[in-house]
């Protein structure tokens, strides 16, 4: 679809229960001023790298995790499970030793280039299996939020991309605020079900980041009686997590919020 706003838009009436479909960009009178809209400014790094063992064997990385300048968590894909110590041979003289594994993960240090420097420059933007065509030039762009800023995720926050600027400004114009959190999608995001007892699903932790001023805003908001509503469920589960424990959580007393979700047609957990 051409234009991020066009996209369809169930309204759900929480006091009736009544459906209405929308247009995207019905959204701006369904908001309120005090209102904040929390979402989650995470962007999509090109987690997909393609490269060789010293046999010579075809082998193929997906990023969970950075870790520090050199060090990343990933999947490999590759003939034969790659063992600690081993190299990994990528373009441009670069390579990626195995230090250990963690669960369906491997530890790897690049070199001599920094993990995000090779992915940018030789990785590939990880699109979800239901779009089944190879990431092209117009892909990174497309799969981005517009208020993407931290780098880091693997998969986008999917619900926030049906938002453009012209709609955001007319959010502002409204009187709601808008709250960034982060929460760096991972490739568990991209992990079947498979088990009918969801219970035994078992999911990779992300990382988070709640500022100061998202948790001011939830607060001044509610002693406005305003709705703090999460822009899908990576926003909601970031918020959910801190209320759970996290001193944010304590600030924010999430548990009694009022509010809602947009969800982009993705799983929550935790």
């Amino acid at each position: 679809m051409s234009e991020r706003t066009a996209s369809r838009l169930l309204h759900v009436d929480g006091r009736t229960g009544a459906l209405v479909d929308r247009v995207f960009s019905d959204i701006v009178s369904l908001l309120e001023a005090n209102d904040v809209l929390v979402v989650n400014d995470t962007r999509v790094i090109k987690a997909r790298l393609r490269g060789r063992k010293e046999s010579g064997g075809q082998v193929e990385l997906l990023v969970e995790r950075v870790r520090d300048a050199q060090r990343a968590l990933a999947q490999v894909r590759s003939s034969k499970t790659p063992k600690p110590g081993q190299r990994l041979l990528f373009a441009a003289g670069i390579e990626a030793e195995v230090l250990a594994r963690e669960g369906e993960f491997f530890e790897l240090r690049f070199a001599p280039r920094s993990v995000l420097e090779v992915l940018e420059a030789h990785g590939e933007v990880p699109l979800p299996p239901y779009i089944a065509h190879p990431a092209q030039g117009e892909d990174e762009a497309r799969y981005q939020t517009v208020y993407a800023r931290a780098p880091g995720a693997v998969a986008a926050p999917t619900a926030g991309l049906h938002f453009d600027a012209v709609l955001l400004e007319k959010i502002k114009a409204k009187g709601v605020e808008l709250a960034p959190i982060t929460l760096h999608v991972g490739a568990g995001t991209f992990q079947p079900v498979r088990t009918e007892d969801l219970s035994r699903h078992v999911m990779q932790s992300e990382w988070y980041n709640i500022p100061p001023a998202t948790v001011a805003a939830v607060a001044n908001a509610k002693a406005k009686k305003g709705r703090i509503i999460a822009v899908g469920t990576t926003a909601l589960r970031a918020l959910e997590s801190a209320a759970a424990g996290a001193a944010a959580g304590a600030a924010l007393h999430l548990p009694v919020l009022a509010g809602i979700s947009l969800s982009g047609g993705r799983r929550s957990y935790h």
